[in-house]
């Protein structure tokens, strides 16, 4: 387990610096909102692709722990040709190519942790607190570096913990290949009803997150916040999700998966809305407690509960496809969507577009959980 701990800890120490950060260093390069926002949506647009063909060929040819080796090699030594240029055109050829790589990570991380866990899944928080506890940590740390130095260190730091990860990707344990061929039944359940109708509502919630990664950062520093002090937003979001880690396996014993994916949808409607109100910095802050309902709670129920719907055969390709499609596909559209309305309509109508997308992807998920019986 603690070999697992060590992934989501160097995972989520990178995505700590890149998710608040490498649109605040796209910023002091000078790119525009249109900019940022079709580089990060191409990016994501590349992840949802490749996630997808890299998860087809573990599950065909049950090689998911070689394929995460050198993807994680790979994507690391592409991202340190970021330290050799400035210029769009080329920082949009490089992140795209590192992409190609970096697409199934946390993916097959994911799917490797459900098979590693076994009879256990509902424990599956207490490894991931280690994510979540890297991403607190480094969002506090890095938030004092740039105010000394520069938001350019980013690229150099995330190149390091690149590395390291890659290395210890050789201490994830080998998993027995299923001897069984996967069959048509099992392919059959990646299009049943349920899973179309999750997948379309994780990827409304994830469209509206679109702003928040997107411009949060840019959003706090426009009203004169510090650096520390979008760390110390970052990391109070971490704080609460850490909460719900922890106490995660009491949480799904008590509630079920639905019922708290339910929950996640309303907290992120009133969260973005919160945000489409206010401009107090401390307003900001408290808000950003409602990151264990419109997160933190939200991504252990999708994970478990794809992991119910999907059988042994496809269960690597169900956990990527809900990757691709919601982290992948819905970011990517609220990537590209809010670079596109942040200049034109101002950050109150932004988040207020991102909390009716949120509401309206709860209301069709509470209607399939009462209309769709199996």
């Amino acid at each position: 387990m603690s070999r697992l701990a060590a992934q989501y800890f160097l995972y989520f120490s990178v995505m700590a610096i890149f998710l608040p950060y490498f649109t605040l260093y796209c910023h002091a390069l000078n790119f525009d909102g249109f900019q940022i926002g079709m580089l990060t949506a191409l990016r994501s647009m590349v992840m949802v692709f490749f996630s997808m063909v890299w998860s087809l060929l573990a599950d065909h040819f049950q090689i998911r722990r070689s394929i995460f080796i050198t993807c994680s090699f790979l994507s690391a030594l592409i991202w340190g040709l970021l330290l050799y240029t400035t210029q769009f055109t080329t920082i949009v050829v490089i992140m795209l190519s590192y992409t190609i790589f970096y697409a199934p990570i946390i993916a097959f991380l994911e799917a490797m942790t459900m098979d590693i866990l076994a009879d256990a899944k509902n424990n599956y928080g207490k490894i991931r607190v280690w994510g979540s506890l890297a991403f607190i940590i480094v969002v506090i740390v890095l938030g004092r570096l740039i105010d000394l130095y520069s938001v350019k260190i980013i690229i150099i730091l995330i190149l390091i913990l690149s590395l390291i990860q890659a290395f210890f990707a050789f201490k994830i344990p080998h998993i027995k290949p299923s001897p069984l061929k996967i069959s048509a039944l099992d392919q059959k359940s990646l299009y049943q009803p349920r899973m179309i109708i999750f997948l379309i509502v994780a990827f409304l919630m994830l469209v509206s997150h679109g702003a928040y990664y997107n411009f949060f950062s840019i959003h706090l520093a426009e009203l004169g916040c510090s650096g520390v002090w979008i760390g110390f937003n970052w990391a109070l979001a971490t704080t609460v999700e850490i909460m719900v880690m922890l106490f995660s396996g009491k949480l799904f014993q008590r509630l079920a998966v639905q019922k708290i994916l339910l929950f996640s949808f309303v907290v992120a409607g009133l969260r973005w809305l919160v945000l489409s109100k206010t401009q107090s910095p401390l307003l900001i802050l408290f808000s950003q407690i409602m990151h264990a309902g419109s997160y933190a709670s939200f991504h252990i129920a999708s994970i478990l509960y794809i992991d119910q719907l999907t059988p042994a055969g496809v269960k690597t390709t169900g956990q990527t496809l809900n990757n691709a499609v919601t982290y992948g596909l819905g970011l990517m559209t609220g990537f590209f969507l809010s670079g596109i309305l942040y200049t034109r309509l101002g950050v109150s109508a932004l988040f207020s577009l991102s909390s009716m997308t949120a509401l309206l992807g709860g209301l069709l998920f509470g209607l399939q959980v009462f209309l769709i019986k199996k």
